[in-house]
C-alpha cells in the first residue's frame, strides 16, 4: 500500500472513527482502525467497531497503491494530530511484517498493527427495513431526547432512544424513569401512507455519535436500514452501525396527563438564567429548587435553602393561569429540559404538587418534556 493525503484530512477522519474504538476491548484488534487504500476511487475509507457501535468514513487521496492494514488507533491518531498540515506518506508492503510508515515534511514514523483479515466487519442488514430521514429533522429530534436516556445500564432499553415512524412523522421518546422526552419531526417530503414501519430503540451512546457527525451535514438524506438487531445509518461518505436495545419499550404515551388546573408561560432565557443562578446553592445540597407560582402576581418564584450553607430567592415574570402553587423539582431536570428547547417561550402545564408537569416549547418544533415533580416535607 503507498498512499499520499492531507493531514487535516486524515487527522479529522480519523478522530471521527476512534469514537467507535473500544476503551477496554475485548480483543486486541478492536483498539486499531481499519485503513484501505482504494485506487479505482482514489479514496481512503477508515472503520472503526467495538461489536456494538461501528463508523465508517473516507475522503480523497492520491492511492498510488492499494490495501488494506489496521493500526493502533490512539497511537495512530496521537501522531497524525501532532504532524504539521501538509501531505503525508503512508506506504507498507506484503513484507513489512505489519510495520507502516508514516512520513511528512518534518519526519518518518514507523508504527505495528495488525493483520486486517482480523479485523471484524461491520453489520450490513441484507434483508430488512429501510427509510430515508433528513438530516436536519434527525438532529432536531436526536437534541430534544438524547438528554432525557437514562444512565443506569441495569435498565438497559432506558439507555436509548426510541425511534418510531408515526403518522404525523418521526417521533424520538427517552425517558429515565424521573422524566420523558418526546419530540416529534414532521416529515413532509414523503406521503405518510408510502413510509415503511420504523420502530427501534438505540443506544444513546451511537445516537449522540450520529448527532455530532449530522450536525456537519446540510440537510442530506440518511439512508436508515434495520433488522431486529442491528441498525445502519448511511449518507454521502459515511457509514453508522449499531446494535438495537433488546425489550419492550414502556408505553410512555400514557403518562402524559390529557388535561390540566394550571399553566404558566415565561420566557425560556429568563427562566434558565435564574434556575442557572439558584443552581449553584442547590447543588451544594440535594439539587432541590422550589417554584412558587404565584397568579395574582403573575410570577414565578425560585428558592433554594441549603442548610449550613445558605439560600436564594430568584423572582421571573410569566403569564399565570389557575392558583398559586408550590411545587418542587430536581434543578438538574429542569436545566436539561430548557437546555434542550430552543424558542423563546416556553408553557408549563400542571395539575398538582405531585403529579406530572409538562414543559413544551411555544414554536415549530412539537416536543413535550415530562418531569416529575419531588415531595419535599415542610
Amino acid at each position: 500500500m503507498k498512499l499520499v493525503c492531507a493531514q487535516t484530512h486524515l487527522n479529522s477522519h480519523l478522530s471521527l472513527v476512534s469514537r467507535a474504538v473500544s476503551s477496554r476491548p475485548t480483543h486486541p484488534i478492536l483498539a486499531n482502525v481499519l485503513l484501505r487504500a482504494d485506487v479505482a476511487t482514489q479514496r481512503v475509507i477508515l472503520s472503526a467497531f467495538d461489536l456494538s457501535l461501528g463508523i465508517q468514513t473516507s475522503f480523497p487521496s492520491q492511492v498510488e497503491m492499494g490495501g488494506v492494514l489496521t493500526l493502533p488507533a490512539k497511537l495512530l491518531n496521537d501522531i497524525v494530530s501532532r504532524l504539521a498540515e501538509g501531505e503525508i506518506t503512508i506506504e507498507s508492503d506484503a513484507d513489512s511484517n505489519h510495520v507502516t510508515t508514516i512520513t511528512s515534511a518534518s519526519g518518518r514514523y514507523q508504527v505495528r498493527g495488525m493483520g486486517a483479515e482480523e479485523f471484524p466487519e461491520l453489520p450490513k442488514i441484507e434483508e430488512g427495513e429501510q427509510t430515508n430521514l433528513a438530516a436536519d429533522r434527525l438532529v432536531d429530534g436526536l437534541r430534544g431526547s438524547l438528554f432525557a436516556a437514562s444512565a443506569d445500564e441495569t435498565k438497559q432499553v432506558l439507555t436509548g432512544v426510541h425511534v418510531s415512524m408515526q403518522p404525523d412523522g418521526l417521533e424520538f421518546a427517552a425517558t429515565d424513569g424521573h422524566r420523558l422526552a418526546v419530540v416529534t419531526t414532521i416529515e413532509e417530503d414523503v406521503p405518510a401512507e408510502t413510509e415503511p414501519q420504523f420502530d427501534v430503540t438505540v443506544p444513546a451512546k451511537a445516537l449522540q455519535e450520529l448527532m455530532k457527525m449530522l450536525d456537519r451535514q446540510n440537510g442530506n438524506a440518511v439512508n436508515v436500514q434495520f433488522d431486529q438487531g442491528q441498525v445502519v445509518f448511511e449518507w454521502t461518505d459515511q457509514r453508522l452501525t449499531s446494535r438495537l436495545l433488546e425489550g419492550q419499550y414502556p408505553n410512555y404515551r400514557q403518562l402524559v396527563p390529557r388535561q390540566f388546573t394550571h399553566q404558566m408561560t415565561v420566557d425560556r432565557r429568563a427562566f434558565l438564567s435564574a434556575l442557572e443562578r439558584i443552581s449553584v446553592l442547590a447543588d451544594q445540597k440535594n439539587n432541590i429548587v422550589k417554584v412558587q407560582l404565584d397568579n395574582v402576581g403573575q410570577q414565578l418564584t425560585l428558592s433554594v435553602d441549603a442548610q449550613d450553607v445558605g439560600s436564594g430567592r430568584e423572582a421571573v415574570p410569566a403569564q399565570i393561569s389557575g392558583e398559586g402553587m408550590d411545587i418542587a423539582f430536581n434543578v438538574r431536570y429542569l436545566l436539561d429540559g430548557l437546555k434542550a428547547i430552543n424558542t423563546a417561550e416556553v408553557q408549563m402545564q400542571l395539575n398538582t404538587s405531585t403529579s406530572p408537569v409538562i414543559l413544551s416549547p411555544l414554536g415549530n418544533l412539537k416536543m413535550t418534556y415530562l418531569v416529575m415533580p419531588v415531595q419535599v416535607r415542610t
